[in-house]
């Protein structure tokens, strides 16, 4: 129950009137943005990869309509970008494939912002599960999540 660690998160942090619960898969970027009525593009996605030094994930917000641009990603991390595998992410971020947002992930889990989320002032990541968002303008998002820095690292 990955979504209600959230929603006490964000009650905590005055924001519990922003998570919405839908009957309707939310799980993915396209269902998502059906679901709230907004373009792809607000939807605030999280791109989960492996840091193999580490062994831990890098979590990637990004605009939901971006792609990992493999170039951009290696210059800035110094290691290719390799996705977790789908069994992985549960146990390395700290949320399921469909769920998985930049709120109470495992402490060992790098969060980045990517530059492309800052083309819109309202966004909307998941909520901890596949029929959960988050309603949120950017700077909000900003001051709730633990992340270590802005990244371009998507096309």
């Amino acid at each position: 129950m990955n979504h209600l660690k959230v929603k006490d998160y964000l009650k905590s942090k005055g924001f519990e009137d922003r998570f919405i619960e839908f009957k309707e898969s939310t799980a993915t970027v396209d269902e998502a943005a059906i679901a709230i009525g907004c373009g792809s593009d607000q939807i605030a996605k999280s791109i989960t990869l492996y840091a193999p030094e580490e062994g831990t994930a890098i979590l990637v917000v990004a605009s939901g309509n971006s792609k990992i641009d493999n170039k951009t990603f290696k210059d800035t991390f110094g290691i290719k970008a390799k996705m977790l595998k789908y069994e992985d992410v549960e146990e390395l971020v700290g949320h399921k494939v469909g769920g998985v947002c930049p709120f109470k992930v495992k402490e060992s889990t790098k969060v980045y912002f990517d530059e492309s989320l800052k083309k819109h002032q309202v966004l909307y990541p998941a909520g901890g599960s596949a029929n959960t968002v988050v309603q949120l303008k950017q700077e909000e998002l900003i001051s709730l999540c633990d992340f270590v820095d802005w990244v371009s690292v998507t096309k």
